[in-house]
């Protein structure tokens, strides 16, 4: 007889995508897949987003003219506030939308653990999403698009009737053109901030206690009213500080050391030349696409503002270890000094910490591919408005509309869908080797 029986085992269940290891070569396809698969409520998402960001620029812009001005500035910056909390809201809902997609939360969820709702994660990011928005200046294009819109919306009664009014008939009427977010004076700026200052103190202890439902995003909007109300009270005393700095002597012998620094020093000059030359688009190729991703890390539940976990496994994390363990008085004098180096650099490093754990093409990988899929976007514009092109003045006022409403829904996606990726990649292939990426 022989030794088999007869019966057929069963195959056996290959790998789940969560259990493989991915390449890194692998990102670009999973990021289409991503895109394929998510589609649906990520046009739906980005467009209500758009939507809402129109009719609330274009409130704000209506608003920011006529009596009672220093009250109307305080509104228009209010609504400013919300459109960049607006922006926070959609990033969100972009990316949570991805996360049902992506292979770690598949694994995660056979591990037991449960997808966090959308308001948990709302609350849980927006105070570290604020500092690091406002540290890398994220909301400028919002506030070029409200200078953009109030140009075209005011222009006759700003331009025509004050301006050239004010030429023609030699009057000093005061002219508000464009100065919706700069006009509120100094006073009611101060006033402003401290408000705003004293809400996010409240807002801050609420979120360190674990109290409030929506703690984190009520601390978020205080941040961002603070920095907003906060530009007109920081323009004047810049100024006045400016002045006040260039004539004094050690001003202007320290000025005086680095100009001839420039001229002994050979190739010194060259050098910072090169150097104002290259760094932004340093910060465009590499900087950005990590200041992303660190956003991206922060929805799916890691942690990016952690100085720990940013110098782990360097001599600085024995630097930290003596700061926190000094007296009160020197970490708050420290935190002073290197505060806002730390806001801006800190969720960097720990996005390229996250990074390359996929491996050094991960990271290379993305950084192509984030710069490329903008100068893809950019060629295709131009290809987009030669095909239509139009002998008719002013057509464009009209026809951009549409033609930059679908190049920035596609760089949206397709960066989001890259920046999930890409931490899809990471925390799987850190998972492989038992590793968790969030910690």
């Amino acid at each position: 007889m022989s030794g088999s029986s007869g019966v057929v085992a069963p195959p056996q269940p290959g790998p789940t995508p969560a259990q493989r290891v991915p390449s890194p070569y692998s990102l670009p396809l999973h990021t289409l897949r991503l895109a394929g698969k998510c589609a649906l409520p990520l046009v739906l998402w980005f467009s209500a987003g758009e939507a809402a960001r129109w009719a609330l620029l274009y409130i704000a812009t209506e608003i920011s003219h006529g009596d009672f001005r220093q009250a109307r500035l305080v509104a228009t910056i209010t609504l400013m506030t919300i459109i960049v909390m607006l922006a926070m809201t959609v990033i969100t809902g972009m990316m949570l939308s991805l996360r049902a997609a992506m292979w770690e939360s598949a694994a995660r969820r056979a591990d037991g653990a449960e997808d966090e709702s959308f308001w948990s994660s709302l609350n849980r990011i927006a105070p570290a999403f604020a500092v690091i928005y406002l540290a890398w200046e994220l909301y400028k294009p919002d506030a070029a698009a409200f200078l953009a819109m109030d140009s075209l919306h005011n222009l006759d009664d700003n331009f025509y009737n004050i301006i050239l009014g004010n030429i023609a008939n030699g009057t000093e009427e005061e002219v508000t053109f464009r100065g919706g977010l700069v006009g509120l004076d100094w006073r009611v700026s101060l006033a402003a901030m401290a408000v705003a200052l004293g809400l996010r103190m409240l807002f801050e202890r609420r979120v360190e206690r674990g109290g409030g439902k929506l703690a984190g995003v009520a601390t978020a909007f205080a941040e961002f009213a603070f920095m907003f109300c906060g530009l007109n009270a920081v323009f004047t005393f810049g100024a006045l500080r400016a002045d006040w700095a260039e004539h004094r002597v050690v001003v202007s012998e320290a000025g005086d050391i680095v100009a001839q620094a420039k001229e002994s020093v050979p190739g010194l000059e060259a050098f910072w030349g090169w150097l104002g030359e290259t760094w932004p688009f340093i910060v465009d190729a590499l900087v950005m696409p990590l200041t992303w991703l660190a956003v991206a890390v922060l929805v799916f539940g890691g942690t990016v503002d952690d100085t720990r976990r940013a110098v782990r496994g360097t001599r600085l994390a024995g630097g930290v270890d003596r700061l926190e363990g000094s007296h009160e008085v020197t970490q708050r004098s420290v935190n002073r000094m290197v505060g806002g180096f730390q806001e801006r650099w800190v969720p960097v490093v720990n996005a390229f910490r996250v990074t390359v754990k996929g491996g050094a093409t991960l990271f290379g990988l993305m950084c192509v591919l984030f710069v490329g899929i903008r100068v893809g976007a950019d060629y295709l514009d131009r290809a987009v408005s030669t095909f239509i092109g139009s002998p008719t003045p002013y057509m464009w006022l009209w026809v951009s509309w549409p033609v930059d409403f679908v190049k920035n829904l596609l760089v949206t996606v397709l960066t989001y869908c890259l920046l999930a990726a890409t931490f899809d990649i990471a925390a799987t292939r850190a998972r492989a080797r038992g590793e968790d990426i969030t910690a």
